[in-house]
C-alpha cells in the first residue's frame, strides 16, 4: 500500500468531503475521488459510506484508521528528519504567529534576516489557528501560551507589555469608574483574556462597545473614538491617532513563547532565524 493513497484516506476521513480533502492536499476534487476509488478497489473494502452529509467511515475504514495515522506519523518523522539536516541557508521557512505579532513585531526581524539571508523565502501564517509543528504546517511558531507537545523545543522569548489606549481626539480624561465610556475587548468566544478582565475591573461602569479577535481592528476602532482598549504596546504605540493613558497600575503582560519541532533543530535557515529573533527582541 502506497503512503500517498493512505494520505488521501486520512484527508477524506478528516474533511468528510472530497473537496475538503483536496484543499488540504492541494489536489483536485476528481483526483481525490479517483485515488480513493482505486484504494478501495486495491484493498477490496469499502472504506467510506457516501451520505448526504459527506463521507463517513465504515467499520472497515474505522478499523484501519489508527494504523493509517501511525503510517502518517512515521512518514512525517522521516520528512522532518531529512529536512532538519539541511544546513544550506536557502529554501522556505514557514512562521506562524498572532496577527498583531506578525504585523507589528516581526517585520524588523524579518527585514534584518532577509538582508543577511536573501535566498530564504519567508512565509508568514497569522491568525488564531494553532498550526501543527509535527505535520510541518509551520516550522517556527510564536504563541502567548506555552507549548504542550512533547517534541517541541520552546523558550520564553519575552514578556510583552500592554497599555490602555483611547482615541487621540478624545478630550475628556479617563477618570473614575468608566461611566460614559465604552470598552473594546477581545472576542469572548475565544475564552478569557487577562487584559479584558483587567479592563472590566478598572472601568466597571463602562459599557461594552465592541469585541474583535483582531488586535489591529481593535486599535483602528479605538483610534476612531469608539472606546477604551488594552493593546500590546507595539500595536498601540504604532497606530496613528491613539493616545496611551497613564494608569496607577498597568494591564497584565503576556509571555511570548517561541517553539519548533525537535527534528528541525539542525535546520540551517531555522537556526539562523531563531538567532536573529533572539538577538533583536531580547537585547
Amino acid at each position: 500500500m502506497e503512503w500517498s493513497d493512505v494520505r488521501i484516506f486520512l484527508a477524506v476521513a478528516r474533511a468528510a468531503t472530497l473537496g475538503g480533502a483536496g484543499r488540504a492536499l492541494n489536489l483536485s476534487h476528481p483526483t481525490i475521488g479517483r485515488r480513493l476509488r482505486a484504494l478501495e478497489d486495491a484493498t477490496g473494502q469499502t472504506l467510506f459510506q457516501r451520505t448526504a452529509d459527506g463521507f463517513v467511515l465504515t467499520d472497515e475504514g474505522t478499523a484501519v484508521l489508527s494504523l493509517a495515522e501511525q503510517m502518517e506519523e512515521t512518514a512525517l518523522a522521516m520528512e522532518r528528519r531529512l529536512a532538519g539536516e539541511a544546513q544550506t541557508l536557502d529554501g522556505v521557512l514557514r512562521i506562524s504567529s498572532a496577527d498583531w505579532f506578525g504585523a507589528y513585531v516581526l517585520p524588523p526581524v524579518i527585514a534584518d534576516f532577509s538582508r543577511s539571508y536573501p535566498d530564504v523565502l519567508i512565509e508568514i501564517l497569522t491568525g488564531q489557528r494553532l498550526f501543527n509543528l509535527a505535520h510541518r504546517e509551520a516550522d517556527l511558531v510564536f504563541r502567548i501560551v506555552p507549548f504542550d507537545e512533547p517534541d517541541v523545543i520552546q523558550r520564553r522569548l519575552l514578556t510583552m507589555t500592554y497599555g490602555v489606549y483611547v482615541g487621540a481626539a478624545l478630550a475628556e480624561p479617563l477618570i473614575g469608574d468608566g461611566s460614559g465610556f465604552q470598552l473594546i475587548t477581545m472576542d469572548a468566544s475565544l475564552g478569557s483574556f487577562p487584559d479584558t478582565n483587567w479592563l472590566k475591573e478598572r472601568f466597571p461602569n463602562a459599557q461594552m462597545g465592541l469585541r474583535s479577535n483582531n488586535r489591529h481592528v481593535q486599535a483602528q476602532m479605538c483610534a476612531r473614538g469608539i472606546g477604551i482598549a488594552v493593546l500590546p504596546r507595539p500595536v498601540g504605540d504604532a497606530v496613528p491617532n491613539l493616545r496611551r493613558v497613564q494608569m496607577h497600575d498597568n494591564p497584565p503582560g503576556r509571555d511570548i513563547w517561541m517553539g519548533y519541532h525537535r527534528d528541525m533543530k539542525r535546520l540551517g535557515r531555522l537556526r539562523a532565524f531563531v538567532d536573529t529573533t533572539t538577538r533583536m527582541l531580547t537585547s
